[in-house]
């Protein structure tokens, strides 16, 4: 299932080398991961990280929010996301 925002494409669920991201723009080289309450493990954190890492080494940027974020603050969410494009189109004209 493909998204938009604001004219970027987003693709949900999207293999990455060996990962799969929540959501991807590769327009934009941005992941969106959207963490629940086992994030918070130690385990899976350590995994967050070398995927996070991974994630940078090629390219791309990523951003992470709690699902009751998501859930509950929508709008603080989107708003952490148009802050990116907008960043990302002052550097990309």
């Amino acid at each position: 299932m493909n998204k938009q925002m604001r004219g970027y494409k987003f693709s949900r669920q999207k293999p990455i080398g060996k990962y799969i991201v929540d959501f991807y723009c590769n327009r934009l080289k941005l992941v969106i991961e959207i963490d629940g309450i086992t994030h918070s493990f130690e385990t899976v954190r350590f995994k967050d990280f070398a995927k996070t890492r991974f994630l940078h080494l090629i390219g791309f940027d990523v951003l992470r929010f709690y699902d009751n974020d998501v859930l509950k603050n929508r709008d603080g969410v989107l708003l952490v996301i148009n802050e990116y494009i907008d960043k990302f189109e002052e550097t990309h004209p």
